[in-house]
């Protein structure tokens, strides 16, 4: 059963996506419908610099005489995204996302990225709680 000390790490998705500032918009949102998700944390070195969501590039691609294919990802990322430890408690993370009204939560191995915890994470954990089940094994991003 997930209990109010169950971790983050236990429900977040494995090795997401990334991508790097200078990735172009249309590439980044290719990325996205390939791998069907909505949110790339954004790295340089190994280090999380940002992150950029599917509204974040659908707003650029619906501007007038802007060209989608020369405006980069850290251009358009937000610098600043949520993140937490892999070791923090699910219920504090998803308690400030509500709160935020936030669609994710990058986690962070020191500066670099293990994971992301999206909406959609956060409603299997419900789903798992709600029947009784634990963190699902070995979670790597697979529904």
């Amino acid at each position: 059963m997930i209990s109010s000390i169950s971790r983050i790490d236990e429900f977040m998705t494995r090795c997401p996506v990334v991508v790097a500032p200078r990735t172009t918009v249309t590439e980044a949102a290719r990325l996205l419908r390939e791998n069907g998700i909505r949110h790339l944390p954004v790295v340089d070195g190994g280090a999380l610099v940002g992150l950029v969501t599917d509204r974040d590039l659908h707003l650029v691609q619906s501007l007038v005489d802007v060209e989608p294919g020369t405006v980069t990802v850290g251009n358009v990322m937000e610098p600043d995204p949520f993140c937490v430890a892999s070791s923090t408690p699910l219920h504090e993370v998803v308690s400030r996302m509500a709160a935020g009204k936030l669609g994710s939560a990058v986690v962070l191995e020191g500066t670099g990225v293990s994971g992301i915890f999206t909406t959609i994470d956060a409603l299997r954990a419900l789903g798992r709680m709600l029947l009784g089940e634990g963190p699902p094994p070995g979670r790597d991003g697979e529904p």
